[in-house]
């Protein structure tokens, strides 16, 4: 969200009662730096290397790559505290009042329901299938070994296949039984409960642009299209 440059004491919003939980994608940030740095070195060699038109197209195609880079790869996060959810998407940034969210969904993609009906995907908090799977296999197995009373992914006198001595060939499984990404939408839930009905999560949902991600690749577009016509 924007204030003013100078806003008066009465028109400045009360501070949050808590800080802000930052929820980022690491393999995306990780993604997005490896990939930054490929693009500027093949662009940047041939801004000064290349003969031609080649250094004007290769601006043109940096102006038009790094936005979109940094816009799908590094920009997105959700910010949550005890009053609101703010999601930082690619293009916009969203701002929910807890009291304005009907719920939090979680399928292919984590997305936001708002009360009004607009639905906000949450790009910071992706879906790993595989991470649910394997989520799922520990659940399954810590299920198995409750039911016939032993430790949980240790080595017990079960009728899984067992090693020297009477021990299991497999070591204890100590991840999580639930998916990072999941975990994180039950974090947002539990707020939601907790935090949905009182006084300081009331207001409106704003949503504002990121014109200044969105204007540079625009530029950019339209001056390697200008570019590629001329040639």
């Amino acid at each position: 969200m924007t204030t003013p440059d100078h806003p008066s004491p009465a028109s400045q919003p009360p501070a949050p009662a808590s800080r802000d939980r930052i929820y980022r994608s690491p393999l995306g940030l990780a993604g997005g730096v490896l990939l930054l740095l490929v693009v500027l070195w093949l662009g940047f060699d041939a801004l000064f290397k290349g003969h031609g038109r080649i250094p004007w197209l290769a601006l043109a195609g940096l102006i038009l790559i790094v936005p979109l880079i940094v816009a799908f790869t590094l920009r997105p996060a959700v910010f949550a505290n005890e009053d609101r959810l703010r999601v930082r998407n690619p293009f916009r940034v969203i701002t929910l009042p807890w009291g304005e969210i009907a719920g939090l969904r979680s399928g292919f993609s984590n997305e936001v329901l708002a009360k009004s009906g607009a639905k906000y995907q949450l790009w910071a908090i992706p879906v790993s299938l595989r991470s649910r799977k394997k989520a799922a296999r520990r659940q399954q197995r810590a299920a198995a070994e409750a039911a016939r009373g032993g430790t949980p992914g240790g080595g017990g006198l079960g009728p899984w296949p067992m090693g020297l001595g009477g021990f299991s060939l497999r070591g204890p499984d100590t991840g999580p039984t639930r998916a990072e990404t999941d975990q994180v939408m039950d974090d947002l839930r539990e707020l939601l409960e907790t935090r949905g009905e009182t006084e300081p999560a009331q207001g409106e949902v704003t949503v504002r642009w990121a014109y200044e991600v969105a204007a540079p690749a625009v530029a950019g577009a339209v001056l390697l299209a200008i570019l590629l016509a001329m040639t």
